[in-house]
């Protein structure tokens, strides 16, 4: 097993955006597995967003994980054929938060907060 994960999580205001299409940046973090502790972040501006754009260039950028707050069932079906882990219903806040909350098993997901039927 690797020691460490890259994660995203997407942005609007420097919070976890509620849906993930619409994000200004996304923030990738490197995160170490064994310790729990994030060890980088990048912000990167995403391509446009068009169907399956974002989810392969996330898994070109080597993202094993993404914590969103919505995404469309499309979008879940695409990440997951790039074989990304999608974590739907994240709390508006920061990326740090988030993904220390996932890595410490005490993130509380609330639903999709996605209103698409289509992506």
């Amino acid at each position: 097993m690797e020691k460490t994960m890259k994660m995203a999580v997407p942005l609007a205001g420097g919070l976890l955006s509620m849906h993930f299409g619409h994000c200004e940046k996304m923030a990738i973090l490197d995160v170490n597995v064994e310790t729990k502790k994030i060890e980088t972040r990048v912000d990167a501006v995403p391509p446009p967003h068009e169907p399956g754009v974002i989810p392969q260039w996330l898994a070109g950028l080597g993202v094993h994980c993404i914590l969103a707050g919505g995404m469309g069932q499309r979008a879940l079906d695409i990440f997951t054929q790039n074989g990304i882990q999608v974590v739907v219903g994240a709390p508006r806040a920061q990326p740090e938060v988030v993904v220390q909350a996932f890595l410490d098993g005490t993130l509380v997901c609330g639903t999709n907060g996605c209103n698409h039927e289509s992506m």
